[in-house]
């Protein structure tokens, strides 16, 4: 039985991935901002309160974990909006900054703050973005996600050198345009069947694959 950690866990794909491993045994620890009955269902330490744009929600996480291990860690919390450019006002850009926050700083702040728990050969999963890549952007627009997914991408790089040392490889993962709330319940897939990719994607990462970009159903994807 290994123990896994994901932040967004109440909803979407997040919820789906607690629901899933949950199933087949494993111990999972929801992280969240507001939980809700769905993933208090399945038996899952929940930790809530917690948004991972907040510095000091984030810090308070060792603590409430005790000496627990990690052996999986998802990092899947985040938000979407889309600016355009003939509608880059101020709100635009304040909705840009916030999606740093969340999509880009978040994953590094939980990362940082967790890395004394992650087992030795612990599996990272950062729930990225295909319009995170520069190379596969046909159609523009969108500045504020495809930004900070590029961005998250590059730090998920990063902090598959930095663990490496240690036996922890990093993936990250497009799961697909997936029907969620984030997306207003239109997508080409829903949510437990792109948990269950994410996941497939997970149990098969070693360290020949760290710090790589896929899709969730196994194609390699470009930067």
């Amino acid at each position: 039985m290994a123990t896994y950690l994901i932040t967004g866990a109440n909803r979407g794909i997040g919820l789906s991935l607690a629901q899933q491993l949950a199933a087949r045994g494993d111990s999972v620890i929801g992280v969240c901002r507001q939980t809700s009955p769905a993933l208090a269902a399945t038996g899952a330490q929940v930790i809530d309160g917690v948004d991972v744009a907040d510095a000091d929600a984030v810090a308070s996480l060792p603590a409430k974990l005790g000496d627990r291990r990690i052996d999986g860690l998802v990092l899947n919390a985040g938000i979407f909006s889309n600016e355009t450019l003939d509608a880059l006002d101020a709100d635009a850009f304040a909705r840009m900054q916030r999606q740093f926050e969340v999509n880009t700083l978040g994953p590094l702040r939980v990362a940082a703050a967790l890395q004394g728990h992650l087992a030795q050969g612990a599996k990272v999963g950062i729930v990225t973005s295909r319009m995170g890549s520069v190379a596969d952007n046909g159609s523009g627009a969108y500045y504020g996600y495809r930004a900070s997914k590029a961005a998250v991408n590059a730090i998920g790089k990063s902090l598959a050198m930095d663990l490496a040392p240690r036996g922890i490889a990093v993936v990250l993962l497009h799961p697909g345009r997936v029907a969620t709330d984030m997306l207003g319940g239109q997508g080409d897939i829903g949510p437990d069947e792109a948990a269950a990719n994410l996941l497939a994607r997970l149990d098969a990462l070693t360290l020949a694959d760290t710090g790589s970009f896929w899709h969730a159903n196994g194609t390699p994807l470009p930067w």
